[in-house]
C-alpha cells in the first residue's frame, strides 16, 4: 500500500497547491523599429549593422574621393568648364545651321563625319536615323509635329 499512499499525497499536493499557482502570458516585442519595435532601438540597430557590414560600394568610394576637399575644384576650374561648354554649344549651334539650314531639318541624308543622318517624314513626325561608322551603332529619333 505504500504506492497507494504516496499517490494519494501527491495528488493532495497538487490539488493544493494549484491554488497559490499563478501563470503569466507570454508576449514579444519585437526589437526592430520597422516590425513594431521601439523606435528608440533604431539608431542602435542601425550602428549594429553597419559596424557588421564589411562590404562597400565601389560608386560611394569614387564619389567619396571626387568630393573629397582634396580633390575639390577651384572657382577657376569651374568657370573654364563653364566657359568650354558654351563655346562647344554655340560651336554645335552654328554646325547644325549651316549644315541643316535656317529652317531646321528637311528632308534627305546628310554625311558628317563617320555619322550619317537620314531624315524622313513619318505619320507621328519627321523620323531622323542617325548611323554611326565608326562602331555600327544606330540610333532613330521621331520628332513630332506641331
Amino acid at each position: 500500500m505504500k504506492p497507494f499512499s504516496f499517490l494519494v499525497m501527491f495528488s493532495l499536493i497538487l490539488l493544493a497547491g494549484q491554488s497559490s499557482l499563478h501563470a503569466q502570458d507570454f508576449t514579444y516585442q519585437p526589437k526592430n523599429p520597422a516590425f513594431g519595435g521601439n523606435y528608440l532601438n533604431y539608431s542602435w540597430m542601425l550602428n549594429s549593422a553597419n559596424v557588421q557590414n564589411g562590404l562597400t560600394d565601389p560608386a560611394l568610394e569614387n564619389n567619396a574621393d571626387r568630393r573629397s576637399p582634396a580633390n575639390s575644384r577651384s572657382s577657376l576650374d569651374n568657370f573654364t568648364e563653364t566657359l568650354n561648354r558654351q563655346l562647344l554649344s554655340q560651336i554645335s549651334r552654328q554646325l547644325v545651321t549651316s549644315q541643316f539650314g535656317e529652317f531646321g531639318l528637311e528632308e534627305g541624308t546628310y554625311n558628317l563625319g563617320d555619322f550619317e543622318i537620314t531624315v524622313v517624314p513619318g505619320l507621328d513626325g519627321l523620323n531622323v536615323t542617325i548611323i554611326d561608322f565608326a562602331n555600327g551603332g544606330q540610333t532613330q529619333i521621331t520628332v513630332p509635329y506641331f
